[in-house]
């Protein structure tokens, strides 16, 4: 178990680590396996990379993001072009659906909306407009419309955990219902649960997983 200290330090050394994070000024904070992120960055890529940064370190169990975006005068743009730019983003992104998926803009702010049939999709949505210049935050409203049966969703879920490498299937309990899945159970670190969490989204029809999963028991 990592002292608050050894934990703050070891997050600090995996942000200067990260190219995506750049040179940017972040504080960390650390207090029972719960690490605070504070400061400005240049860009929505930036707050993103350190946030998931922090995730990867061993010992983290939850992580506040309390990172603003403050853009450089260089790269502020109005809403109406970056609505633009956004609504090109998702139409060259081959994964996203052509009418799937509406955007709003406000303040630099973007909000998705839709439905689409895939949890990959509403991903893919989100990392198209990641990197844009201008963006201040992403909101994901996309909704994904279930289309598998419970019994369906389950088994490939539980299937797909026994694949992994990574993943003790054994140690976590799959429920679902109408589109909603449940995690329970235990993973050894936040990476293990991240990854048993993706492998819940990627099962067709799974509209929201509830990630209930313990780490470090």
């Amino acid at each position: 178990m990592k002292t608050d200290m050894q934990l703050q330090r070891d997050v600090i050394d995996e942000l200067r680590w990260d190219p995506a994070v750049g040179r940017a000024e972040i504080g960390v904070a650390a207090k029972d396996g719960v690490v605070t992120l504070s400061g400005e960055v240049d860009t929505y890529a930036q707050k993103y990379a350190a946030e998931h940064a922090a995730k990867r370190v061993g010992g983290v169990r939850g992580v506040a993001e309390e990172l603003t975006v403050k853009l450089p005068t260089a790269t502020e743009r109005s809403d109406t072009d970056l609505a633009h730019a956004a609504v090109t983003a998702l139409r060259w992104d081959i994964e996203v659906p052509d009418d799937g998926v509406t955007v709003r803009v406000e303040d630099g702010w973007i909000a998705l909306e839709g439905t689409v049939e895939w949890q990959y999709q509403r991903t893919a949505a989100a990392r198209a407009l990641r990197y844009l210049t201008g963006v201040k935050g992403i909101t994901n409203l996309i909704t994904v419309k279930p289309r598998a049966s419970v019994q369906d969703i389950r088994a490939k879920i539980e299937t797909a955990l026994k694949r992994s490498a990574e993943l003790d299937a054994q140690r976590i309990h799959v429920e679902a219902l109408n589109g909603t899945v449940r995690l329970t159970g235990h993973v050894r670190s936040w990476a293990e649960r991240n990854d048993a969490e993706q492998a819940a989204w990627s099962a067709p029809g799974v509209s929201k997983v509830e990630d209930r999963l313990l780490v470090g028991a």
